[in-house]
């Protein structure tokens, strides 16, 4: 049965005759015809205004060097305010023979007494502003998958179920001699527990660089993520009645600190600090803080240094280093000169490509590329 479609009804999609329906019978004007064809809307017709660039030389070269003359300074900027970071760097694995603390590189987590080495430097310039003393590890991977997991959030935000129900995730870092381990995992397992001290030596006379241990950690992780269960929370060894501490470690949780009582258990900053996982197997965490006492002095002063360590972590059995570092910072971080140089170098590319595509479009550029069309 042959069906005309006027011209309208064919833009609308809904025919205004009846339709032959397989099965008999016939489908009038006025009832639905099921059809495939989308609406004739401007969306599903894909009719909405678009906008789509010309590329031509007008537009291309002008981008070229206005990005060329953009990155470039901003590059130089950021270069030379890395190279103004003062930073110094010291490892003490002890691989080497020679090294002060090539005695210690064979020492376990259970060493008695802990083995003790001292390291004598020369700073050659003054460190101005604020020095920020780091420790750093190398050929440590974090980011390895389980070892992530291998955490209890909800015991370590202050929950008292999850203190002595610990998550399974924890395994085998979960239990010990049948007692909950707080805090579980093999992140707080192998928690950094190196001590370093730092010395200026004046006349043959040492004298002590005081290190701030608190205002390390993020406010977030001190105030939001990390607490103590709650309880007491000026008798910390009740609140942890019925745990054992980490398979590793020399002392529970809540002796973390002698010195400073509010600085124990969870909230303690050095092991919020080690906490947050690091994303590449090298990396550097912060130790202490060296505040600058005056404006009239540098915090610290050109001269020779005395760094006392206790050698408590080992890191020989899986061929790790581990260094101490003095740094300052800038508006930008740290010392890394790679975001500069990554600014300089796309913007030199794109200056060189816009030069390249000026001289082909002048010698080029003018010329009548269209054909010849005979009559």
């Amino acid at each position: 049965m042959a069906v005309n479609y006027s011209a309208k009804e064919e833009a609308d999609g809904h025919p205004s005759g009846g339709v032959g329906v397989p099965g008999g019978g016939a489908v009038g004007g006025g009832g639905a015809v099921k059809t495939r064809k989308p609406d004739n809307t401007a969306f599903k017709q894909q009719r909405l205004p678009a906008w789509q660039p010309i590329l031509t030389a007008g537009t291309v070269l002008p981008a070229f060097f206005i990005i060329g003359l953009i990155f470039i300074p901003i590059g130089i900027g950021i270069f030379v305010t890395s190279n103004n970071i003062r930073e110094y760097e010291i490892d003490y694995t002890g691989t080497e023979p020679s090294s002060p603390c090539h005695k210690c590189l064979n020492v376990s987590w259970d060493s008695t007494p802990p083995c003790t080495c001292t390291i004598n430097f020369t700073l050659e310039h003054s460190f101005e502003s604020n020095v920020f003393m780091y420790y750093g590890l190398s050929n440590f991977y974090q980011n390895h998958r389980r070892y992530v997991k291998s955490r209890d959030d909800s015991q370590l935000n202050g929950d008292n179920s999850s203190l002595l129900n610990p998550s399974k995730e924890c395994e085998p870092y979960r239990t010990n001699e049948d007692k909950p381990i707080a805090p579980c995992g093999a992140i707080a397992n192998s928690m950094f527990n190196d001590t370093l001290k730092l010395y200026r030596i004046d006349n043959d006379t040492k004298t002590a660089i005081t290190l701030i241990k608190k205002g390390i950690a993020w406010w977030t992780d001190k105030n939001v993520k990390f607490r103590n269960p709650t309880g007491d929370g000026n008798n910390l060894t009740a609140l942890f009645q019925g745990t054992t501490k980490p398979v590793n470690w020399p002392k529970p949780v809540y002796m973390l600190d002698s010195e400073e009582p509010d600085n124990n258990g969870f909230i303690n900053e050095d092991f919020i600090v080690w906490m947050r996982t690091a994303a590449l197997p090298t990396f550097r965490k912060l130790y202490r803080l060296i505040e600058r006492k005056n404006n009239l002095q540098p915090t610290l002063q050109a001269g020779k240094y005395s760094l006392h360590i206790t050698y408590n972590y080992p890191v020989h059995s899986f061929d790790g280093r581990k260094r101490m570092i003095l740094s300052t910072i800038s508006w930008m971080g740290g010392k890394n000169p790679f975001l500069g140089i990554a600014y300089i170098t796309v913007g030199s590319i794109c200056f060189f490509l816009g030069v390249v595509l000026l001289i082909i479009h002048h010698k080029y550029g003018n010329r009548n590329t269209s054909a010849d069309i005979p009559n």
